[in-house]
């Protein structure tokens, strides 16, 4: 495949070549809600077109397996899945399965329903990991890590029985960043979210198509589609959930450092191992003077240079004194 091959499959995926439909004139207020929802569209699909492209998720002939829990970030996946199946430059098929769980209170209706609704095949796994978990697990402690593990072996048995090639889950940038941050406080890992691995069981590949979408934009697209979101009340209602403390933490980051988020993300694609502590990712103990100048080598005292830190549009900075 040449690069004007590549190019134009790139281009396919991500649809940054797709003018924008011309209009009937609107009223000012309805005509930028719609010019809005449009661009929140056309990036959703450029940067899940993006991370398919970069790290060959989806490939000619697969048949991915989307897990659909019923909350804003699966929803998102599966409907931006499905636009860009229908641009795609190669044929791939989806399924979408969800786990029910058996918590109480849980409407079993909602996602069939909206399910049939979009044509996709699907598939409802029905499972009573709910009673085990909270069996197992005392009362007042995070369930997450048994619950994990449960839906983990289900799901990977589910997509056995159906054919699927890929595994596709709804994490996001976020996620991705949360997750980082919580190997980091509490595990002592440099540590993230794949985009696209190998399951531990070595019988199936994992990826993440939203791995370059931020978490506002499924909240906006969710609350643009209507989707019927479900509650999870198994785990994400937990108040002393490490990742629902971290994740507000970076919300809270977001709104007074604009920016901080995304160069985060950045830094996890540009990894710098002789810069790191890890001997089992660079010879250390193998480094000589080479004679030959290296970008990369040891600046000895000098200071890192950082570019300037971006101020909100519409804001002057003024020095004083």
């Amino acid at each position: 495949m040449n690069a004007t091959t590549d190019t134009r499959t790139a281009t396919a995926w991500t649809g940054e070549d797709t003018a924008p439909a011309t209009a009937a004139p609107r009223p000012p207020a309805d005509f930028k809600i719609e010019r809005e929802t449009h661009k929140l569209e056309k990036r959703l699909c450029r940067e899940t077109g993006k991370a398919i492209v970069q790290y060959n998720m989806i490939e000619e002939g697969d048949k991915v397996m989307v897990c659909m829990s019923g909350g804003k970030d699966s929803y998102t996946l599966l409907d931006i899945l499905l636009k860009l199946k229908a641009r795609a430059p190669i044929h791939f098929d989806l399924v979408a399965v969800n786990l029910d769980q058996k918590q109480p209170g849980f409407p079993e209706h909602v996602l069939p329903d909206y399910l049939k609704s979009t044509g996709v095949p699907f598939h409802i796994e029905n499972e009573d990991t709910y009673s085990i978990v909270k069996r197992l697990i005392p009362e007042g402690k995070t369930t997450c890590s048994l619950c994990s593990r449960l839906r983990r072996g289900i799901l990977y048995r589910v997509a056995d029985e159906l054919g699927a090639t890929k595994i596709a889950l709804g994490h996001h940038r976020d996620d991705i960043v949360q997750t980082l941050l919580l190997n980091m406080f509490f595990g002592g890992k440099l540590k993230s979210m794949p985009p696209k691995l190998v399951s531990d069981d070595g019988r199936h590949v994992v990826i993440r198509p939203l791995a370059f979408v931020a978490e506002k934009d499924t909240t906006r697209w969710a609350a643009h589609r209507n989707f019927p979101i479900i509650p999870c009340n198994l785990c994400g209602s937990q108040e002393n959930l490490q990742r629902k403390q971290v994740g507000e933490m970076l919300r809270d980051w977001e709104k007074r450092f604009p920016g901080r988020v995304e160069n985060m993300f950045n830094a996890l694609q540009n990894v710098v191992p002789s810069h790191l502590l890890d001997g089992a990712l660079y010879d250390f103990q193998g480094a000589r003077a080479t004679g030959v100048a290296d970008e990369n080598g040891d600046k000895a005292f000098d200071t890192e240079e950082f570019p300037a830190a971006p101020t909100l549009a519409g804001m002057q900075v003024v020095q004083i004194g």
